[in-house]
């Protein structure tokens, strides 16, 4: 098991469950063309890195999330300024721009998908921090270059599952990324994560676990009507509250809300 990615026991064929309330396929199409030219838009404007407004990071995020015919709902106060290390569970890849969304952040990412083409490129340039997810020696130095990015005012950000579930449970957070926020003296900012379906009752039509595909996930949300995503910010851990990263880890998790299968909220438009 890697330290970095262990594997969650969810698949597409156990997990999720077929699209009930289906959108017609012309409007699937268009959606998936919008996606696809707002993160074209976002990658022709890449080079100018952080000279981008934050603020303009978070629509354009929150853009990408609508066009796929996502609502999202956001809860809880803003997240700080200055390092900060976002924490939060992990179920689809609608999670990035939704995190992103709560404060533009450093991403973490295994180190293969430096060698994408066009993708590899973007993201380091885009100030991805790879991870090495099988060498358990370049985890001191991973730690220390997550640190250093903290250290520097950076916002890092992590999903310590290790690797995505489908909403209906979730896994244990992975320590090793907290040690980086001690080292650094930072907060971290637990975030939750939840899907819905149309009528309020918890969902797994965007989760993207075990072998499924991009491709296959990104038409299955398009397809889907009426899909909620829901943005817990929980209250900040503060720097020195937790002596050791075991704790912090926990707290973090204990800080996250629980999965929406276990609890029923109302959902506005």
């Amino acid at each position: 098991m890697s330290v970095w990615l262990p594997s969650a026991p969810c698949t597409p064929g156990r997990c999720v469950e077929p699209v009930r309330a289906a959108a017609a396929v012309p409007r699937a199409v268009l959606r998936l063309t919008a996606v696809a030219v707002l993160v074209l838009a976002g990658i022709a404007l890449s080079p100018l890195g952080g000279r981008i407004p934050a603020e303009w990071v978070r629509r354009w995020c929150r853009a990408i999330v609508r066009a796929a015919g996502v609502r999202v709902r956001v809860t809880g106060a803003a997240a700080p300024a200055g390092g900060l290390l976002l924490v939060a569970n992990h179920v689809s890849w609608l999670d990035i721009p939704l995190l992103t969304a709560v404060r533009p952040a450093r991403m973490l990412a295994k180190s293969e998908i430096r060698q994408w083409p066009v993708a590899g490129p973007l993201a380091a340039r885009g100030g991805v921090l790879f991870i090495e997810r099988d060498r358990i020696r370049a985890l001191p130095e991973t730690v220390a270059r997550i640190a250093g990015a903290l250290r520097e005012g950076a916002a890092v950000a992590a999903f310590p599952e290790g690797s995505t579930w489908c909403g209906r449970a979730h896994g244990r957070f992975r320590r090793a990324v907290f040690q980086a926020a001690l080292d650094a003296g930072v907060p971290v900012q637990p975030v939750g994560l939840r899907y819905r379906q149309a009528d309020g009752g918890p969902g797994t039509a965007a989760a993207f676990v075990g072998e499924d595909t991009l491709l296959a996930s990104l038409w299955r949300v398009a397809r889907t009507r009426g899909l909620i995503a829901e943005v817990e910010v929980r209250p900040p851990i503060p720097p020195g509250t937790h002596s050791d990263r075991r704790t912090l880890a926990r707290a973090a998790q204990s800080a996250a809300p629980e999965p929406a299968w276990t609890h029923e909220v109302l959902v506005t438009a």
